[in-house]
């Protein structure tokens, strides 16, 4: 349907929001102004605050109110407004002389219950047309169109545009209502906003005086990703803008988007709002775990509940997404214990910060420092030590027999209900420790979060990502990232340092065992192998449809012809040296070189100091020292890598705290702490960081914005890498097309 009056849109949505559950018996509240919506809350407060123990039968008056706002008003964040809904009561200190009971005395009122959707004390109102009042006597009051009131607070504001005028006419609108500061007072309590026409829709957390980040103005979709109301030309007039509402303001989810699916990460003081995906990703984690029935044996008979992993890519913000799943788990005590698990012991105090970012209270989220006190939290049953990140190298060492622990205790510790959710579980899960922890905990539930998970066609050990975690809950994969804009498009291309018809000849004399062209035309059966090679094998290799792979030249190269000592490796350095400056900006942005060895790493770590002296350059790869052949050299080369970064950035780095070196270049390319104002121009700037193909998604910086590859490194390992760059280029608004140097993938 065609609306041409911005009104008759308006009246029409507000009756399908009354369709939907916002249909309070008192009706519309029609042209409210903010002392109206004060008195109205005042009577909701007092209707659910009635008892002897409360308010006495007695009424707030308007210098309760007031005490209320005043307290609405020294919160200056919509973080801290989020805290102050879902704290769940507010005090205030009586002077209703008719409570003599209560008189003078404080007392605490309740506000707001998330887990009352749609019962108890809760109500849903619509005000139509609130009338703000100017900030300033030189500006017009202000009338917005729909507010959506939950208990009497304002949560949701929508701002309307008839056919035909865009959607981002409503969000400045928003904005400008914003920089007026007309959401203020109570105003202050909203949490979202919604703009919409009748043929697209976003939605978007209050940024309160932050900026309004296009970016974070999201559209909603299907459990299929399939956007509704996204402005789509085959959509139009086609009255989307009903599902929309159906979907997303009606109650219960508009009740449980402001009381369970909005953030508030103390990290940046803002408030975040799940994205659709993310909230299908997070119920249905949750009500698997509802649903559990702890008391039956384990279905599949093997140890470990298959609880079913997430496929949602990199950049889609699964950090968040595995948060809010593990947070409503533990709060909503249907398990004892949640447990997220890393699967890299330096990156679990960067989630673990994450985790305390995201929490209502940092001391929600425990961490473990070493398996000791993992012990500890898992015995413990205090409420605060329910939700535990800690490494899954910590957490298989949790067994009888290891550490003094008995198996006695093991057993007291597994008939406890405990989650375990496992990040990037596509990379070490499919090895001993794993096992370890399902052996050791054969009751405990498990789920698995990846971008990239093993199937069939490139399973490991003989097993798939369902094999170990159970089926996919939900996806969100690369191709939905980059349509909604939350991963860009990647433009990847390949610098040659050879010419193909060079490296095909190189091949082919190596497989004709000659070393001359005049050599194999001198010997019939050198000839045939080297034209067979010249002529009929194709440069990359290919899987037929019936599973047969078919090689091609680089699948022959060897390392003679393209590793470390040969021409290859200073070519590729060549080439970033000539080029980087202009890819970073003037080093404005660093650069991770994977490579697809440690031996090929510090090679290029040592031409790098050779070749590009000016550069600033480390090495990150396993500092484990062994007895195998290479050992010498690797324990060299890291004294040499540690000694070098220890003179530049004035540390005193060992090969024992390395760890806490790889934390300080993570934080060095995230310009975090110290870093923050690092340009160009300073000496604590870091250009490139060499690491090995298994790191290469280990890093999350929006400083990153050029990634190059030496040969053919794992494939999972690209695409992550390829969209985790992308998407903070996004966040820095750079070009989506950006160099990915690939020195030998055809």
């Amino acid at each position: 349907m065609i609306f041409e009056c911005e009104v008759d849109f308006e009246e029409a949505l507000i009756a399908v929001l009354k369709q939907h559950g916002w249909d309070d018996a008192g009706g519309v509240l029609k042209y409210p102004t903010e002392d109206d919506l004060i008195q109205n809350w005042a009577d909701i407060l007092y209707q659910n605050n009635i008892g002897k123990d409360r308010l006495n039968g007695c009424p707030l008056t308007p210098g309760e109110m007031a005490q209320v706002i005043e307290q609405i008003e020294t919160l200056k964040t919509p973080l801290a407004l989020n805290s102050f809904i879902n704290g769940k009561t507010v005090s205030i200190k009586r002077d209703n002389p008719d409570d003599k009971a209560h008189l003078g005395k404080e007392v605490s009122l309740k506000i707001y219950d998330r887990h009352e959707i749609a019962a108890g004390q809760s109500r849903y109102q619509i005000a139509q047309q609130p009338r703000y009042r100017a900030k300033s006597k030189l500006l017009n009051s202000r009338r917005g169109d729909v507010c959506l009131l939950i208990n009497g607070m304002p949560v949701i504001h929508i701002e309307l545009k008839r056919s035909g005028v865009p959607v981002s006419q409503a969000v400045h609108q928003i904005e400008k209502y914003a920089h007026e500061g007309i959401f203020t007072g109570l105003f202050r309590l909203v949490q979202v906003f919604v703009a919409m026409n009748p043929d697209d829709a976003v939605y978007f957390a209050n940024p309160g005086t932050g900026a309004f980040n296009p970016s974070y103005q999201f559209h909603w979709a299907d459990l299929n990703n399939e956007p509704m109301c996204a402005n789509l030309p085959e959509k139009q007039g086609c009255d989307e803008w009903k599902r929309f509402a159906s979907r997303l303001l009606s109650i219960p989810m508009a009740h449980q988007l402001i009381g369970f699916y909005t953030i508030a990460d103390t990290s940046d003081g803002a408030l975040k709002v799940l994205r659709s995906y993310q909230y299908y990703a997070v119920n249905a984690i949750a009500d698997r775990v509802r649903t559990c029935r702890w008391d039956e044996p384990v279905p599949t008979g093997a140890p470990g509940r298959l609880g079913g992993y997430i496929w949602h890519t990199t950049g889609s913000g699964k950090t968040m997404t595995s948060f809010k799943a593990a947070q409503l788990i533990a709060s909503s005590k249907d398990a004892d214990k949640v447990l997220f698990l890393m699967d890299r012991i330096e990156l679990g105090t960067q989630s673990l910060d994450e985790y305390r970012a995201f929490a209502d209270d940092a001391d929600d989220v425990q961490g473990t420092e070493n398996t000791s006190v993992l012990r500890a939290k898992l015995k413990s049953t205090d409420p605060k030590n329910a939700l535990i990140v800690t490494s899954i190298q910590k957490m298989s060492r949790v067994k009888a027999g290891e550490g003094g622990i008995t198996q006695a205790e093991l057993d007291r510790l597994a008939s406890k209900r405990m989650v375990f959710i496992v990040d990037e579980c596509h990379r070490s899960t499919f090895g001993d420790m794993l096992y370890d922890i399902k052996a050791s905990f054969p009751n405990a539930m498990f789920f698995g979060f990846t971008g990239t998970p093993i199937k069939s066609e490139n399973q490991k050990k003989g097993c798939t990502t369902s094999m170990v975690f159970g089926d996919c809950l939900h996806s969100y994969v690369i191709a939905d990232g980059i349509r909604d804009g939350n991963v860009l498009g990647f433009d990847p291309y390949m610098v040659c340092t050879f010419r193909d018809k060079d490296v095909r000849t190189a091949v082919a004399l190596d497989q004709a065992k000659a070393s001359s062209v005049e050599e194999v035309y001198g010997d019939p059966a050198k000839q045939k192998v080297f034209d067979f090679f010249m002529e009929e094998v194709p440069m990359a290799g290919e899987a037929k449809e019936d599973g047969t792979y078919v090689k091609g030249i680089e699948d022959y190269l060897s390392k003679a012809q393209y590793g470390a000592g040969g021409e290859h490796p200073r070519l590729v350095v060549r080439d970033i040296v000539e080029n980087f400056r202009q890819y970073s900006k003037c080093g404005k942005f660093h650069a991770i070189f994977a490579t697809s060895s440690i031996p090929e790493a510090i090679n290029y770590y040592d031409l790098m100091c050779t070749m590009a002296p000016d550069f600033k350059v480390t090495a990150l790869f396993d500092a484990n020292i062994d007895n195998n052949e290479g050992a010498i050299a690797k324990e060299d080369a890291l004294l040499r890598i540690i000694s070098d970064y220890n003179a530049s950035y004035g540390k005193e780095f060992t090969i024992p705290t390395w760890a806490d070196m790889k934390r300080d270049i993570s934080a060095r390319l995230a310009h975090k702490e110290s870093y923050a104002t690092i340009d160009s121009h300073c000496e604590e700037r870091l250009d490139i960081l060499i690491v090995v193909d298994q790191m290469l998604t280990g890093f999350d910086s929006k400083w990153v914005n050029t990634l190059y590859l030496d040969k053919v490194i794992e494939y999972e390992s690209i695409i992550q890498a390829f969209s985790r760059t992308n998407r903070l280029l996004a966040r820095t608004s750079v070009s989506a097309s950006f160099a990915i140097i690939a020195s030998r993938i055809p």
